[in-house]
C-alpha cells in the first residue's frame, strides 16, 4: 500500500511548489526512485490537467556514462536534453542515492566538462530560468546513514521537513526580503570567520517550497568586487562525489585567492579554476528550516539548516537575486552560527540581525524555530 506522506509530498509539488494546470507540460526526472512513488507524483501531476513526461535515470548507470564521455558525447546528450526542456513549463527533479559517492572517482576534468557542456546550456540556461522547477533528494537507507539514524528515524524526519507549512513559512520571510532589499553592507561574524560584502540593489528571493524541497531560506548576491575578508565553514560538504572538511577562503574585492580544506586542498583549488567565474560569489542565503538543525551532507537540507548561512563560489542566478556572475560551478557551502557550533552574528548596514543563529528583531521573530514548526 503506498504511504500517505508520499501523496501528501506529490500534492505538494505540483501544487505550492509548481501551481500545476491544464496549461503545463511537466518533465519528472527521477534518479533511483521507487516506481510508486513516481507513478503517484505522475497521478497527481495528471489531475491538476498538466501534460506529463517521465525521464528515468540511475545513478550507476551516470557514472558509467561519465566514466567513458568525450566532448561530443556530452554536446549530443544537452542538445537532446536542452531541445526537450524547451518543450517544458515545469519541471519535478526526484533524485534518490543508494550510494552518495557513486560518482566519486569520476575524474575531475570530466566533472568539469559535464558540468561545462551539460549544466550551463541546459540547467542554467534553460531549466532555472524558463521552467517553475522543483527539486527534492528521496528517503533512502545510504541518506538516513549519512544523517546518523535508522532508516524508520530518518523517514519521519524527511517528511516533517519536506511537507511542513510553507505558506505560513512565506508570511514570515517577507519581512526578511523587505529588509534585504534595502541592505546595502553585510557583515559576518564566527569563530574563524569574519568578512563583509554589499548586496545593494541586487535584490533578495524569499525559497519557502517554490524550488526546492526541503526549503527554508532567502537568498541574495554579493555585488561581486564587495567581499573582503576571510569565511571558514564549520560543515562538511560533499561535491562531485568528495567530501570537503574545513573549507576556508582568504577573499580580496570579491575573489578567493587562498583556500584550504585539509588533505583535499589540491582538488578544492582545481574546481575553482573550472573558470574565473568560480572564484567569485554568486549567492549568499540565510537558513532557517526549523525541522533541520545538523548537517547530513545533502547540500539541499544542509544549506536550509537553522541558524546557518551559505555563500556561494560560482554561477549566479538571473535577477533578482544575482549579480551576473557566470560559472560552471554552484557550490552551496555552508557556516552553522548557533552556540553549538560556535556561535556568530549577522549584521545588516551594521544592526545585529541574528545572534547565535536566532532573529533578534522583532519583524523577523516569526523565523525562529519556535515559531516556524
Amino acid at each position: 500500500m503506498l504511504d500517505p506522506r508520499v501523496t501528501k509530498l506529490a500534492e505538494l509539488l505540483c501544487t505550492h511548489s509548481c501551481k500545476l494546470g491544464p496549461e503545463d507540460r511537466l518533465l519528472i526526472h527521477a534518479f533511483d526512485i521507487p516506481e510508486d512513488a513516481v507513478a503517484e507524483v505522475v497521478r497527481v501531476a495528471q489531475s491538476k490537467g498538466a501534460q506529463v513526461a517521465v525521464r528515468l535515470e540511475s545513478n550507476v548507470v551516470r557514472r558509467q556514462l561519465l566514466m567513458g564521455m568525450s566532448l561530443e558525447n556530452v554536446q549530443t546528450i544537452a542538445k537532446i536534453e536542452k531541445y526537450e526542456m524547451e518543450q517544458m513549463t515545469a519541471y519535478i527533479a526526484l533524485r534518490g542515492s543508494h550510494n552518495y559517492a557513486e560518482q566519486s572517482d569520476v575524474p575531475g576534468e570530466t566533472q568539469q566538462l559535464w558540468t561545462r557542456e551539460y549544466a550551463i546550456p541546459v540547467v542554467f540556461g534553460v531549466r532555472v530560468p524558463k521552467t517553475k522547477w522543483v527539486a527534492l533528494r528521496w528517503p533512502t537507507p545510504g541518506m538516513a546513514q549519512q544523517a546518523s539514524q535508522s532508516t524508520a528515524a530518518f523517514e519521519k524526519f524527511y517528511f516533517d521537513v519536506c511537507t511542513l507549512d510553507y505558506a505560513k513559512m512565506a508570511r514570515a520571510c517577507e519581512p526578511l526580503k523587505d529588509l534585504m532589499n534595502r541592505t546595502d553592507m553585510v557583515r559576518i561574524s564566527a569563530p574563524g570567520t569574519e568578512f563583509t560584502l554589499s548586496i545593494k540593489d541586487i535584490g533578495a528571493v524569499p525559497c519557502t517550497g517554490e524550488r526546492n524541497i526541503p526549503d527554508g531560506e532567502c537568498f541574495s548576491a554579493p555585488v561581486k568586487d564587495s567581499v573582503n575578508g576571510v569565511v571558514q565553514y564549520n560543515t562538511v560538504s560533499l561535491y562531485q562525489g568528495t567530501e570537503f572538511s574545513n573549507i576556508r577562503y582568504v577573499i580580496k574585492n570579491g575573489r578567493i585567492e587562498e583556500a584550504t580544506a585539509g588533505p583535499n586542498t589540491e582538488k578544492l583549488n582545481q574546481i575553482l579554476d573550472t573558470d574565473e567565474g568560480a572564484r567569485y560569489f554568486g549567492e549568499f542565503a540565510i537558513g532557517f528550516n526549523p525541522f533541520i538543525l545538523h548537517p547530513m551532507k545533502d547540500t539541499l537540507f544542509d544549506e536550509k539548516i537553522a541558524g546557518s548561512f551559505h555563500f556561494t563560489p560560482g554561477n549566479a542566478y538571473d535577477p533578482p537575486g544575482g549579480n551576473g556572475n557566470k560559472s560552471a560551478v554552484h557550490w552551496d557551502t555552508v557556516l552553522i552560527q548557533r552556540p553549538d557550533y560556535g556561535g556568530g552574528e549577522i549584521y545588516f548596514d551594521e544592526v545585529l540581525v541574528r545572534k547565535d543563529g536566532l532573529f533578534v528583531l522583532p519583524e523577523l521573530l516569526a523565523l525562529n524555530p519556535e515559531n516556524l514548526r
